[in-house]
């Protein structure tokens, strides 16, 4: 399996399990962001890097295999613990404390203002 199709395979996994949209690789993993932790962007900017230098025959020869192939490992292995549906229910569940926050702030803020204006 050459690099392009370990690739796709990446991107493939990333539209599945991020939910996310883009023309290839690179452009997916530049939409995933902060999604993904540091150590795993590094390893696709990585792969984003070597597939740019595999188009020239002199210059894939720079292309360090090992590494490569430890940044394909890591990000595969990564995208396989995420969970779809748990990432979901996260963001619900952190949008709904930030709203009860928000809410029990306002309510303090409003009590705050009656009792300075003597009106409990």
């Amino acid at each position: 399996m050459d690099l392009d199709a370990k690739a796709e395979a990446l991107a493939q996994l990333m539209e599945d399990r991020l939910g996310l949209r883009g023309d290839g690789f690179a452009a997916k993993l530049k939409r995933a962001g902060r999604r993904l932790p540091r150590r795993i962007r590094r390893d696709g900017a990585l792969i984003v890097e070597a597939l740019a230098l595999q188009a020239h025959p002199k210059l894939s020869r720079q292309v360090d295999e090992a590494q490569l192939t430890r940044a394909l490992t890591h990000l595969n292995r990564y995208l396989r613990t995420v969970d779809p549906w748990e990432r979901r229910k996260s963001a619900m569940l952190n949008w709904l404390a930030g709203l009860a926050f928000s809410l029990l702030v306002v309510a303090g803020l409003v009590i705050a203002m009656m009792r300075w204006r003597g009106l409990i």
